[in-house]
């Protein structure tokens, strides 16, 4: 039976649009990182690289070099950890200069995915679809742990509105924001979307307000 994650896996990727707490495990993922504005045409390039190595894992098959244990899936969805560079940080005055964001997109890979596996997908890639991106893409094993998400409707240039539901369950629920990065996953694609109608998870890890540091 083909993996979906979005049946199978809705506590992960669509949760209600309403904060609520989730623990992650650890998960694999293909990532890139950059700096600049997502509105900008460099960035359709760094998405490009991320799903031309998740394809060919997910078609490993055809080409005869899928794993023993490959099991038919749907390509999961584009993440982004999303953070402000140190200059922005000194020099923050309540206004984003998106220029100035820092970005790690990722997508993430089946269970199957081995690190060597992954290696030479990335090998085989660059010779069948050069990039000079493609060098710059790690694979990792991520592992959140608790966090507070929701699902957010709309614009992104809304989110601050739905970060504030998010920080004021924390305040309700003694939880501690551990920073102001933050995760986003695209459940719709920008481009064929219209902006209200945008479905984007946001996610950002806590800890418990009763622990102390020993």
């Amino acid at each position: 039976m083909k993996h979906e994650w979005r049946k199978d896996e809705k506590e992960i990727y669509i949760p209600q649009n309403k904060p609520e707490r989730i623990t992650l495990p650890s998960f694999k993922f293909f990532m890139i990182v950059g700096k600049g504005n997502p509105n900008d045409d460099f960035f359709a390039e760094y998405i490009g690289v991320l799903y031309s190595l998740s394809y060919a894992i997910k078609m490993s098959p055809k080409a005869g070099i899928a794993p023993q244990d490959y099991f038919e899936y749907t390509v999961y969805p584009l993440e982004g950890v999303w953070d402000i560079s140190d200059e922005a940080k000194m020099n923050y005055t309540g206004r984003l200069d998106k220029n100035l964001l820092i970005f790690n997109l990722m997508i993430r890979q089946p269970d199957f995915v081995t690190n060597k596996f992954a290696q030479d997908i990335m090998e085989r890639t660059k010779k069948k679809k050069p990039h000079e991106l493609l060098e710059r893409v790690k694979f990792r094993a991520i592992e959140e742990g608790e966090c507070v998400q929701m699902l957010h409707l709309g614009s992104y240039d809304n989110e601050p509105e739905s970060f504030r539901q998010m920080e004021e369950f924390c305040k309700e629920n003694n939880l501690i924001r551990e920073s102001k990065q933050h995760r986003e996953i695209y459940l719709s694609d920008a481009r064929k979307v219209s902006p209200e109608k945008l479905k984007t998870v946001l996610r950002f890890k806590v800890k418990n307000g009763n622990k102390r540091n020993t």
